[in-house]
């Protein structure tokens, strides 16, 4: 089995390997060269591209079965909004030990185990929230294209055509990595938190779940050897400032209850 370790969207591991070549491309959003800005990438080739990337990883990485406990509970919680926001989103489960979620543009959207294992059922709500706002909000775009450009090995000197090209089985794999690999704003990231507060209060969900799962996040950016969790990057918004910020909107919408101590649990968690 391979060992995958994703960082993209809500969640940050280390760098994702392919056959022991490691890929390192940095933020999405600066590594579009001159070159390549003839390239006329639309909305429709970022939603190809991310089938072609998630359909790749799908087939490489450990994905949990239609009756196991993962999909099960993952189905229960999130079935109903497969049809979301005008979205139509799929969910699937990878049976990893690194913790985090991501989406793509193309209405994807993947769970680790290993998040699940840590987080409530109404913690998993607003991860996913989330990572459904970063698909409605087009943020996969920018680090399509960049991750595309990588792929195709297209710069100053061979980008010369402004339409994306069909790549092969290896390239559609360094796209995956190269994507992956990317991260949104902090701008992005907020405006998605925003989202997923709204989608949980909008069907009646514990917005406190966002902040509690924040609240771990926190903990595990501390550099807990329990789980192996690095630190977010300088990209993302702090942790726990981004789960006073949910606080501090629940309590002005009358929809806060003190949670208590928020801790890591000692064993994985079914609800």
């Amino acid at each position: 089995m391979k060992k995958i370790t994703l960082c993209l969207i809500l969640l940050v591991g280390t760098s994702y390997s392919i056959n022991a070549q490691k890929i390192n491309l940095g933020k999405a959003a600066g590594i579009v060269s001159n070159g390549a800005k003839a390239l006329t990438f639309t909305n429709g080739d970022a939603i190809k591209l991310s089938k072609e990337s998630v359909d790749w990883m799908d087939k490489n990485n450990p994905v949990a079965g239609p009756k196991d406990p993962y999909t099960v509970r993952l189905n229960k919680l999130f079935g109903k909004h497969k049809s979301q926001d005008g979205l139509n989103l799929n969910y699937k489960v990878y049976k990893v030990k690194d913790i985090n979620a991501f989406a793509c543009a193309d209405g994807s959207v993947r769970v680790f185990s290993s998040l699940m294992d840590i987080m409530t059922d109404n913690e998993l709500l607003a991860v996913i929230g989330h990572e459904i706002g970063h698909v409605k909000n087009q943020d996969t775009k920018d680090a399509m294209k960049s991750a595309y450009m990588k792929a195709a090995a297209l710069d100053a000197a061979s980008s010369a055509s402004s339409t994306v090209a069909a790549l092969n089985d290896s390239q559609v794999g360094k796209m995956a990595n190269a994507f992956l690999d990317a991260s949104h704003s902090k701008k992005q990231e907020s405006e998605a938190d925003t989202y997923s507060y709204d989608f949980m209060k909008a069907n009646k969900y514990d917005v406190v779940g966002a902040y509690t799962a924040f609240k771990k996040l926190a903990l595990l950016s501390q550099g807990s050897t329990q789980t192996g969790f690095e630190k977010m990057f300088n990209s993302h918004p702090d942790s726990e400032k981004r789960a006073q910020a949910i606080k501090k909107r629940a309590e002005k919408d009358g929809l806060w209850k003190d949670p208590g101590t928020v801790s890591l649990p000692a064993s994985k968690l079914t609800k």
